[in-house]
């Protein structure tokens, strides 16, 4: 061993201060880490508190599609630790119980949007199910959307761009959204990659994606193929972020993170060519700033799919195609810190799809620091 060149009388403090920088250099990740754990439960403390306070006697909240907003405030407060007994959880639950239907749905009587609403009364409930005291009702429920199905039971052929997907009800045509609420809802239930259910829904996920393959050929996936997706392949095609010149659907981040999640729920490997391809879109097109395709518009719904897109395929860091990695967990906590109402609330400054209100965006906002470990 080579000798220390320091005086004898040096080594000593040396060795200390050494020490000392080693010690400071390896805590900092545990002391970030913590702190940003307690930031994190101090965002839900405040978002509970705020929610306590809004929510009406009846149990629901004094928003405009009651129901389903409900539903997704519930469940986000039930994954942030609350339990089915909890008064606040237990109000909701009660108010969500009061719309089973006697077909197994959960939906209002005069809904047009039946399929929509009960798949996520479903998702709430089966949070809700940690003792099964909802395993009929979820069982009911589950019945009653692979009713809602677009598929032969109704005379849609696996040929039909409609077939295996799902929409707000039966009265009009299924689309992404709502078929990955669906797959969600299945998923949730118990329901496994094998039932036909979930192989239909694929069929239809698939044909959604601009990408071409053995399981897409419709007429868009050619005019853009990059690998993301987007609003639905069904009646003619539709993407909210726009056509191309040559009437390709533009691809946008919300829907490739919600055709991310189902392909993965319906048993999709992640060595397969379409996860492959909507992965590498979502890497290139990383941002916490917006919906990309879409600006601000539906950015609280992004966050919630991102986030749950990503905990699905088990992702620690992201990667763009620079270089330049992300831990996402810590930064979409950092995002939603900062956008934080003082009164523990969120809202969009882009109030489209109702994210203007902060009931539903701030259910949004607890659903996704869910997933942010």
């Amino acid at each position: 061993m080579k000798a220390s060149n320091l005086p004898m009388g040096r080594q000593p403090l040396a060795l200390i201060m050494t020490l000392l920088v080693l010690t400071a250099a390896t805590s900092l990740p545990a002391q970030e880490t913590g702190t940003a754990s307690v930031q994190k439960e101090q965002m839900i403390t405040k978002a509970i508190q705020y929610l306590e306070k809004a929510q009406l006697e009846d149990g629901s909240y004094q928003t405009a599609m009651k129901l389903p907003v409900t539903a997704i405030v519930t469940t986000g407060v039930l994954r942030s630790g609350r339990s089915a007994s909890d008064p606040l959880v237990a109000k909701s639950l009660s108010y969500i119980q009061g719309f089973v239907q006697e077909d197994g749905g959960i939906y209002a009587p005069d809904s047009t949007h039946r399929n929509y609403e009960t798949c996520i009364a479903l998702l709430c409930m089966s949070e809700a199910n940690r003792d099964g005291r909802f395993d009929k009702l979820i069982q009911n429920a589950k019945t009653f959307i692979t009713g809602m199905q677009w598929d032969e039971e109704d005379g849609t052929e696996v040929t039909d761009p409609a077939y295996g997907g799902a929409g707000y009800g039966r009265h009009r045509r299924p689309d992404l959204s709502n078929t990955q609420f669906f797959i969600d809802a299945l998923h949730a239930a118990g329901v496994g990659p094998e039932e036909e259910a979930m192989k239909k829904a694929l069929v239809f996920i698939s044909r959604c994606q601009n990408l071409e393959s053995e399981h897409n050929t419709s007429p868009f996936s050619a005019k853009v193929n990059d690998g993301g997706f987007y609003y639905t392949v069904a009646a003619g095609g539709s993407s909210q972020a726009g056509e191309t010149e040559d009437g390709g659907l533009r691809s946008y981040a919300s829907m490739t993170y919600a055709g991310l999640k189902s392909m993965i729920f319906a048993g999709v490997d992640e060595s397969d060519p379409r996860v492959e391809a909507a992965y590498k879109w979502a890497c290139k097109h990383y941002t916490l700033e917006e919906n990309p395709g879409m600006g601000t518009s539906g950015l609280f719904y992004y966050y919630h799919t991102f986030s749950k897109a990503l905990d699905a395929m088990e992702v620690e860091t992201m990667v763009e195609e620079n270089g330049t990695k992300h831990d996402w967990q810590a930064e979409l906590a950092k995002e939603l810190a900062e956008r934080q109402n003082p009164d523990g609330s969120w809202t969009n400054d882009n109030p489209r799809w109702m994210e203007g209100d902060p009931i539903l965006t701030t259910g949004y906002s607890l659903l996704t620091l869910s997933y942010c470990e």
